[in-house]
This record gives structure tokens, sequence and C-alpha cells, in this order.
């Protein structure tokens, strides 16, 4: 199944698709009662996969609408705390982050790296990427894949952690370079408004299949920056989930991004930036594309 968030007459709705994203049905033409995504999974989260299933079989096919040609926001478009990301977690992207800021990057990373990056409205598929000409110096772009959990998790094994997963998704982790080094962390140059676009939806895992094989690539302007597959992340999903919950409760609804591979713009040599006007692309196989242009 794959879960949207649609906007009709000015409203954001949670939708449904069974049929691989060709077209959805609302949640409230499918008796399912929740305002936003955000509070399903909160509420019922993977134990309600089931039902919704159970009600895509039952929906009247009138009810029906194509998901190409609506507006899609975030699948997720105020998420309930700070989206936990994962640092340098392929090896190529560890070297070019180095060459670009050894004092920001470098060093031998024996322990995975956590940060949190702030969101008060995720930005959606074909929404604007803000420029921040007067404050962001080295505006960049990261995909990743996003993961959504679906129940509360805390002192998971790393054998049964995935069991937690309710789907996932694609985010860019958009980044404001100057900021992220100038301030010796991440947090700032990471959380400005608009920087986290994610999308087009939420795809369950039996959709989806094994999420630790799946190509993963960027386009600025057509142009291919990143192109390389998650089986070459540094730790994975599984193991992130059992680390992080060995101490804190991750709750129902918590978000995941696992990290970008190599080709991001700080990684060329001069850097490639975003400039207003270029479009940014974000592909995961199995999920979709997020496109998105700076303005």
């Amino acid at each position: 199944m794959r879960f949207y968030t649609v906007e009709r007459a000015g409203r954001c709705l949670p939708a449904l698709s069974g049929d691989g994203g060709k077209t959805a049905f609302l949640f409230a033409d499918l008796g399912i009662e929740a305002e936003d995504l955000a509070g399903f999974i909160r509420r019922r989260g993977a134990d309600g996969l089931p039902d919704a299933a159970e009600a895509l079989r039952k929906a009247d096919p009138g009810k029906a609408f194509p998901v190409q040609g609506a507006k899609l926001c975030a699948p997720i478009m105020h998420p309930d705390q700070d989206v936990i990301c994962l640092g340098i977690n392929y090896d190529e992207h560890a070297v070019e982050a180095g060459r670009f800021s050894q004092e920001a990057f470098g060093g031998e990373r024996p322990y995975t790296i956590y940060f949190s990056k702030r969101v008060s409205c995720a930005t959606g598929d074909g929404d604007p990427i803000p420029a921040y000409p007067h404050l962001v110096e080295g505006l960049d772009y990261e995909v990743e894949l996003g993961v959504i959990l679906g129940r509360d998790v805390r002192g998971a094994a790393a054998e049964t952690a995935e069991e937690s997963i309710f789907g996932y998704t694609i985010i860019n982790d958009v980044s404001a370079r100057n900021l992220q080094t100038r301030h010796k962390q991440w947090y700032l140059g990471k959380s400005l408004d608009g920087f986290t676009p994610m999308g087009p939806c939420i795809v369950t895992p039996d959709e989806l299949g094994d999420a630790a094989c799946l190509d993963i690539c960027c386009t600025v302007n057509g142009e291919l920056r990143q192109h390389s597959n998650t089986r070459y992340m540094i730790q994975s999903t599984a193991k992130a989930i059992a680390e992080l919950s060995s101490g804190m409760t991750l709750r129902a609804g918590t978000i995941l991004a696992t990290g970008t591979p190599a080709g991001v713009g700080m990684g060329f040599d001069p850097p490639r930036f975003l400039r207003p006007g270029e479009t940014v692309c974000c592909r995961i196989e199995g999920i979709g594309t997020l496109t998105n242009t700076v303005r």
C-alpha cells in the first residue's frame, strides 16, 4: 500500500492507494477516521495496516481518483518530533565530505553519527526549496531513504527492529553548508524552513520489499549527481533502530533519515551548490520521485 497526503480545496487530506500509486482513495471515503497520516500512525501505526487493506478491498471504485495530477503534500507534514538523521552513512560520501571540510566532516568514525533536523512543516512534491540568499551560502541537496516507525520502540533487537517500521519515503536533506560548518554542529544548517522535502508517498514494507537493496539517485536539472544503492549504507536501518532505542523511546511516527550517498554539491571541486531556478529530483527504487525547484 501507498499512503499519500493530497491537497483538496485548500485542505491536506490523507489518502491510500492499493494499486501501486495509480489511483487512491481519501481516508474519509474508506471509512478511516484520521485527520492526517501522523495521527493515523500515532493511534494505529503498523497494527492498523490490515484494517487499511480491508478498507481498500471494500472500497467503492467510483470514489477512486488518479494520483497523477493530484497535488501531493508531504505525507507527514508536521512531524511530532525532530527527524533523526544518520550522518556520513555511505563510505564515498565520507570521503567527499572530508575533502570539503576536514574540521567539520573529517576524522575516523568508529560509531554512527546521529543528529536531529527540525521540521516545522515538511515540503511536498513540487513545492519550492527556499534559497535564503542573504543567509545561506552553499545550498546543497541530499537524497535519503526515509523510515517511518509504526510502533513505540524501546530496547529493540537488531534482528526484530524492522518489525516496527510502518513504511518508507524519500527525504531530501537540504543543507546550508556555511551554517553547518560555521556553528560546528549541523542542527541550524539542516533545519531552516523548507529544508525537508518529503514524499511523494509512504510505501509499506510488504509492497517495497528489501529496503536494504534499493537504487537511489538524485539529478539536478536532469544531470545525474548521486547514484548508489542502499546496500552500501554503513549502518543499517535495523541496527540504527536498535542502537537508538537502547536508551531512548522511539515513538510511533518517528522519522529516520538514513544518510546520503556521494555526489552532493560540496563533493565537487569546485563545489556545485544549488542556485535559484535549479530543479532537484530525488528517486528511490520502489518509492518514486520527489521533485523540487529552488526559488
